[in-house]
Parts: structure tokens; sequence; C-alpha cells
């Protein structure tokens, strides 16, 4: 498995959520490829900390379907396999579906302008072509009216499946994410202006306008 030559070096302290987010963002954008095998000691070696987050992370991201571990022999980044997205897909609608059907009329304007800010930096890093930043800008879109509700269970739900989804998103935008800047915008002014049943419409089809079962299983940004 090549580790990247270069990056921080992290600090020993790193709690395990945070050696979980490096290497959930490192399958996602492609650092590592689907089918790449992950020794333990190595990545411990890059993030400079133990194998023991190491091991719990890999653990979590096998629970994510981004992992697949094969007992006492490797573990490896999983292909993207699109039923899997497909069904990652349609849980993480429903929950954002609900989250934006119960923050509807009840966000303050400042989550308002924060969204709107959001989909601001989605359409720059579209147009630039900067993949990373459009799915962060994006993230921050969704999560706002999700912390907004608070509901620990609906963020437990997309913890767990929002990096399988992802991945594959990450492909769609490296093609074309100008809709997603239309979208998004429908669904943040439909929520300013109170509109609960076409805001929960508008966030539930946006994410069924990722084709599961036409995504790629390689970034064509890495190659196949």
């Amino acid at each position: 498995m090549p580790i990247p030559s270069s990056g921080p070096v992290v600090d020993r302290s790193l709690l395990r959520d945070d050696v979980y987010r490096r290497l959930r963002d490192a399958i996602v954008d492609c650092t590592f490829l689907p089918g790449e095998q992950l020794k333990d000691g190595d990545l411990a070696e890059w993030l400079g900390v133990s194998r023991t987050p190491v091991r719990e992370a890999l653990l979590r991201l096998g629970a994510s379907g981004l992992v697949v571990a094969l007992p006492g022999r490797s573990t490896r980044v999983s292909t993207i396999d699109p039923a899997a997205v497909r069904d990652a897909r349609d849980v993480i609608a429903a929950m954002h579906e609900l989250a934006v059907r119960q923050t509807t009329g009840r966000l303050g304007e400042d989550h308002i302008d924060r969204m709107r800010a959001a989909n601001r930096r989605f359409a720059e890093a579209v147009n630039s072509g900067d993949i990373g930043a459009a799915l962060d800008a994006d993230e921050e879109i969704h999560r706002i009216p999700v912390t907004a509700l608070g509901n620990k269970a609906l963020e437990t739900v997309l913890d767990q499946f929002d990096p399988l989804v992802r991945r594959a998103e990450r492909l769609r935008f490296s093609a074309d994410g100008h809709a997603s800047v239309e979208l998004h915008s429908q669904l943040i002014e439909l929520m300013a202006a109170g509109d609960v049943q076409g805001a929960a419409s508008v966030a539930f089809n946006i994410w069924h306008t990722l084709p599961a079962e036409d995504v790629p299983t390689a970034d064509p940004q890495r190659g196949a």
C-alpha cells in the first residue's frame, strides 16, 4: 500500500474520532483507491499514532462499508458497489428529509445565511474543479438543518452511511455538479419561506439525483 510521502503528522493525543475522519476522508477522496490494502502499522506511522485507534477506525469504516476486512488476511478499501450505494442513499435521503421537515420555519436567519454562503462556495468550487472543496461545502449545507435539529439518533445514522454515498458523489461532482447548485438554492429558499412540504420534498429528491446504478468504480481523476 503506497502511503503518501507528505502530510502533517497529527498529535499523539489524537482522538479516535479524528483518526477515523482522517482515514475516512482519505478513502472518499481516493488517496486510497478501491481494492487497495490497508495495513494498520503503515497507517499508524502515517498518522503518528499507535495502532489501537487505527484498528478501531478500520472497524468503524467496515461498518460504513468503506473497507472490507478478511479475518486473518487483510483489510482493503471496498469497491464502489452500486447496490450498497443505492441502499445508503435511500436511508440518507430519508434522514435529511426528516431533518428539513422538522427545522423548516424554525431556523434562524443566521442558519439560512450560512447555507447560502456554503452554496456560493459550492458553486465556486464546482466551477474551478475543486471537488474536495465542493464536497465540504455540500456537506455543510446539509449538516446545518441536521445539527439544528439535534437528533442524535439521526446523526448516528448519517455518520454511518454518509461516507459510502460521499465517495460516489465525489465522482458525480467530478463530472458535473452544476445542477446541484440550483437544487441547493431551491432547498434554501423554500426553508427560508417556511414551506415545509416543498423543502422536505427537495431535500429528499436531491439525494436521488445520484444515480447509484451508474456510478463508476474508480475516480476519473486517478484513473481506472
